[in-house]
């Protein structure tokens, strides 16, 4: 395949000096679910807290992230954000947000930290109630409490609907092109664009996201082989 030859270590890896395609791809994913990952375990701490004035404003930000496009998202924060003047007249403001890869990193991680925020709220706030009173009864503090047993609980429990979002987010990735990143969707673009052979530039592209997709769900499929070992009913001799 023509296209292949020309175009495969872009496809892959780099243009250059310039990191492109699936390594871009990659590194937009993992760098974006570390961070919203680490933002999200205080955040569903709060979402899942009794304390309105902890609880509201995690759930007022997580409805705007979820509710709407993460397409609308990247827009407003590489383009609308760096409109404004006090963002252009604050020099660390003014470099970060002129920047595109920055921009999408932001985007991406304060969207995938909505959906992870919920995800693990959901499952603090499911946790047994006989963890908690043995905990209790132990005589826990609290802050021990959520250390060692409602959020390893919840992390383990949290693990099919995560590996769920970490996919969507792969996918998701595709819009990185609005702020100009290289990532493998553009040059599956580029490439159309410069060889009009549209199936064998998209396919190609098409091939590589699902082989990702499909080693992430086997990963995550052991770590709930390895994890969740204990929700699995026990076979009887």
């Amino acid at each position: 395949m023509d296209l292949l030859n020309e175009y495969w270590k872009a496809y892959l890896y780099s243009d250059g000096a310039k990191m492109t395609g699936l390594a871009m791809t990659l590194w937009l994913l993992v760098l974006s679910l570390a961070l919203g990952f680490v933002a999200a375990v205080p955040l569903a701490v709060a979402r899942a807290s009794s304390d309105r004035w902890l609880s509201v404003p995690v759930r007022i930000y997580t409805y705007l992230f979820r509710g709407t496009p993460l397409y609308v998202q990247l827009l407003l924060i590489y383009s609308g954000v760096y409109g404004l003047a006090v963002v252009r007249e604050v020099d660390v403001l003014n470099h970060f947000f002129r920047n595109g890869f920055h921009c999408t990193i932001l985007a991406f991680a304060l969207n995938t930290c909505a959906y992870t925020t919920e995800i693990f709220a959901g499952a603090i706030a499911s946790t047994p109630y006989g963890e908690v009173e043995a905990a209790r009864a132990y005589g826990m503090s609290r802050l021990k409490l959520y250390l060692r047993v409602i959020l390893p609980s919840a992390l383990r429990r949290s693990l099919p609907n995560y590996g769920n979002e970490v996919i969507l987010m792969l996918h998701a990735t595709t819009v990185a092109f609005v702020a100009t990143v290289p990532d493998l969707l553009k040059v599956a673009r580029d490439a159309n664009a410069a060889t009009y052979r549209s199936f064998e530039a998209f396919g190609l592209a098409a091939m590589l996201y699902l082989g990702v997709s499909l080693a992430i769900v086997h990963l995550f499929r052991k770590a709930e082989h390895k994890w969740l070992a204990f929700l699995r009913p026990t076979e009887k001799k």
